[in-house]
């Protein structure tokens, strides 16, 4: 690979962009010219990743024909709200042959698409077989500063995820491939209402076996609508499913998971992201995943109360008791 554009300089995208920058030239699209400005003098990015320093062979731009010019793959990574609109600023100047790879753990609201999906619909010549998603338990902070993890690129071209895959590895970020673009994807995106519940759990002081139980019972609850939607079981129980799910619901860096935690302190949920600035995609992906689950016939009770936590005003801790008295089953009903 000789070139990569990362769209989008949040956390994320800039954690990325600068992982990538150190094996093959990067650029980096900012929305804002004066990010983008300090990014290439000061090499950081204080308004998202403060007082961590990137790789200065990263460039920056905020002129998004600019950062897509001769790009052998480009990597989206604008919050799903924004994502169609930025994406169609571009896709009229990519090569239909460009691998695109979404970070976004997130759906569509109006639609209920997947990120992979917007790219399809919004692109319909390009080849679907280049369009893909990284995703795992890749907190931006963590990773920012050397610490190990691993993540998993999901494409049905081969030689692309292996371009991707190779143009990301280092020593304290190992990448996997895998062709199950949909189960990965929606992985990403479920996992996101599984925080925040997580986030509540812990927020009226509940402990481990809580925790335990609420993250085995989530990987059940979005493991089944995964595979209804046609991903594969083994895909829910790897770094896409599993391993995001446990790292997002068990860390006060997941912007969800703070979520969870602040509504259970009687913080409305106009309060929490009037506070927040960065987007937490579990609070606009909750519907849309009770959306797909309604469509698919699939029950998600733990998504359905986080549902009626965020937008019915429903007390978390009557959420857990609500849950807690559901009729008994069996565990693999």
């Amino acid at each position: 690979m000789r070139r990569m554009a990362v769209i989008g300089a949040g956390s994320w995208g800039t954690t990325l962009a600068s992982l990538a920058a150190q094996s093959v030239p990067t650029v980096l699209w900012a929305r804002r010219a004066e990010l983008a400005a300090t990014v290439n003098q000061r090499h950081e990015n204080p308004d998202y990743l403060s007082g961590h320093r990137l790789t200065e062979d990263l460039d920056a731009t905020s002129d998004l024909r600019e950062a897509i010019g001769g790009a052998d793959a480009v990597v989206m990574a604008v919050p799903s709200h924004g994502f169609r609109e930025v994406f169609e600023q571009i896709s009229p100047h990519l090569d239909p042959r460009v691998p695109v790879v979404s970070l976004t753990k997130g759906i569509e609201q109006d639609t209920l698409q997947t990120m992979t999906q917007v790219v399809t619909s919004s692109a319909p010549d390009h080849d679907d077989t280049r369009i893909g998603v990284l995703t795992g338990p890749n907190l931006a902070s963590e990773i920012i500063v050397g610490q190990p993890t691993a993540a998993v690129i999901a494409m049905s071209d081969q030689e692309s995820a292996e371009s991707v895959q190779n143009a990301l590895m280092g020593p304290t970020f190992r990448v996997y491939t895998n062709d199950d673009v949909i189960g990965c994807e929606l992985g990403g995106a479920m996992k996101n209402v599984m925080a925040i519940a997580a986030g509540m759990s812990d927020g009226l002081g509940f402990g481990d076996n809580t925790r335990a139980a609420l993250i085995t019972r989530a990987l059940a609850e979005l493991s089944r609508l995964g595979i209804r939607l046609g991903g594969r079981p083994a895909t829910f129980a790897g770094l896409a499913g599993m391993g995001d799910l446990i790292a997002t619901c068990s860390s006060s860096l997941s912007r969800n998971h703070r979520v969870g935690v602040a509504l259970a302190g009687g913080k409305s949920l106009d309060q929490i992201t009037a506070e927040m600035n960065m987007v937490a995609e579990g609070v606009k992906t909750t519907r849309a995943v009770l959306g797909l689950a309604d469509r698919a016939a699939v029950d998600m009770p733990i998504a359905t109360h986080v549902g009626r936590v965020l937008h019915e005003g429903m007390n978390p801790r009557d959420a857990v008791l609500s849950l807690m008295t559901r009729e008994a089953r069996g565990e693999t009903d």
